[in-house]
């Protein structure tokens, strides 16, 4: 189109659906005018600078921002002139016009926002590194989302500003403020969701993926418990589940065995945590071995031993779990249970893809097993090698 004549008819729908916009010389004045004046008000200024956001188009149409996510996604439950009313503002506001015609025409999803309380820490790093590669070889776009706090006021925010047109959500819900993000997402939003490991069959038909702590831990002690430890001792990453899996598991190995079950000691999420324990285990000279909830517990447990003269692994054994980049290069290198959390953000994308696009092949890819990395930080007690220190 060119030289501000109209085309014909179809040509502005047409362009609207295919996700552009024609320009203002090619838009016909109303019948017998000879041709439109761009006018670009204050409002349109404004909105153009920052932005129209899915909360301007609910507030434009006079309905919630969910009944627009409805619109945009399809479902059937909204009525014909709300599903009008909300179109219409969407093209009036402009809105994201590309995922938005995408989204009315029934189209998939193209772009996944993931909600996370922490980007920090190892396994929700390790995650997102694994979504990312998995969206980005589907041609999807990925946004990151931090849920500030577990304050509920922060997690409808977070929530809310997550949802996009054409869009879709992954959770990684490992801490509290995760699971709630989990809880606050509407049942019409596509979504998936790394978890904890569900207890019992809490998990059965949800569209969560996750590793088996239980059976990592048990693993874990039931290694210790083989070199002739009378009992594992266990320090204790914070979690959101009402049962941890992970001192689930430890426990089970230990009741197998007929082993005694000491008090765990509840840590935090770093080094500096497990140094704290690992000070107060030196002082107890029963301990000879050390079941951590995370890599990073090993290491500040290791270096109090290492203070209080209780040498790793000669008198104290410690097992740690993650399998961090930098567990086998610690002094002495740490055995740890591998966790795979960049294949497990990996097998949630595919999760999501299925779901938002039935007709894409993806397969659902089983979640990784967690896997026992026997290194050098694990070994007998000293009084089965012979009382030596």
């Amino acid at each position: 189109m060119s030289g501000g004549n109209p085309g014909p008819a179809g040509d502005a729908g047409a362009a609207r659906a295919a996700g552009t916009n024609p320009g203002p010389a090619g838009n016909p004045g109303p019948a017998g005018d000879a041709g439109p004046t761009p006018v670009r008000d204050e409002d349109a200024a404004v909105r153009a600078s920052r932005g129209v956001s899915i909360r301007d188009v609910a507030a434009a149409a006079g309905v919630s921002y969910q009944t627009v996510s409805r619109v945009i996604n399809g479902h059937p439950s909204v009525r014909q002139s709300t599903r009008d009313l909300v179109r219409a503002t969407i093209e009036d506001l402009d809105f994201r016009p590309n995922r938005a015609a995408r989204a009315l025409a029934g189209g998939p999803a193209q772009s996944v926002t993931v909600l996370t309380p922490d980007t920090s820490l190892y396994g929700s790093s390790a995650a997102i590194k694994g979504i990312e590669e998995a969206a980005r070889a589907a041609g999807f776009a990925v946004g990151i989302r931090v849920v500030e706090s577990a304050e509920p006021a922060d997690v409808g925010d977070a929530v809310m500003r997550a949802v996009e047109p054409g869009g879709a959500l992954i959770v990684i819900a490992y801490y509290k403020a995760g699971t709630m993000t989990l809880a606050a997402v509407p049942p019409e939003i596509p979504m998936a969701a790394l978890v904890e490991t569900p207890t019992g069959d809490e998990g059965a038909g949800k569209p969560w993926v996750w590793l088996d702590d239980r059976k990592a831990a048990l693993d874990a002690t039931r290694y210790l418990l083989g070199l002739g430890h009378r009992t594992v001792h266990y320090v204790s990453i914070p979690y959101s589940t009402r049962v941890s899996q992970r001192m689930a598991g430890w426990r089970a190995a230990l009741e197998t065995a007929g082993a005694p079950a000491p008090e765990p000691v509840h840590g935090g999420w770093t080094p500096r945590s497990g140094y704290s324990a690992g000070q107060a285990l030196a002082a107890d000279p029963q301990v000879t071995a050390v079941l951590c909830g995370n890599d990073d517990l090993a290491l500040g447990v290791m270096r109090a031993m290492h203070e209080a003269g209780r040498p790793v692994p000669e008198q104290v054994s410690v097992v740690g779990f993650d399998d961090t980049p930098t567990a086998e290069f610690l002094t002495p290198p740490l055995t740890t249970v591998r966790m795979d959390f960049t294949e497990l953000g990996r097998a949630c994308f595919a999760l999501l893809r299925g779901l938002v696009d039935p007709r894409a092949v993806t397969p659902r890819q089983p979640s990784p097993r967690p896997e026992l990395i026997v290194r050098e930080s694990a070994a007998p007690p000293p009084a089965r090698r012979g009382g030596r220190t």
